[in-house]
């Protein structure tokens, strides 16, 4: 399950045009994140990314986390 979570974060960053290094450059410049690669990949293997970095990570790749009510079935 860790790796579907990580793999589907990747996807986002490379289908964004980004690479790891330049996503890492743009969170370290606008909102004082580690610069370190090894740092966002070890949150992400971990699955210990905060609701505010994935928040600030979707910003960075341009996109918004939206909260959607399930219809009911």
């Amino acid at each position: 399950m860790k790796s579907n979570l990580r793999n589907e974060i990747k996807s986002c960053i490379v289908r964004s045009g980004y690479t790891m290094q330049e996503v890492v450059d743009r969170l370290s410049e606008d909102y004082g994140w580690s610069d370190s690669v090894s740092n966002l990949s070890n949150k992400l293997q971990r699955e210990s990314l905060r609701y505010v970095e994935a928040v600030q990570l979707a910003d960075a790749l341009g996109y918004d986390l939206v909260w959607q009510k399930r219809r009911d079935k």
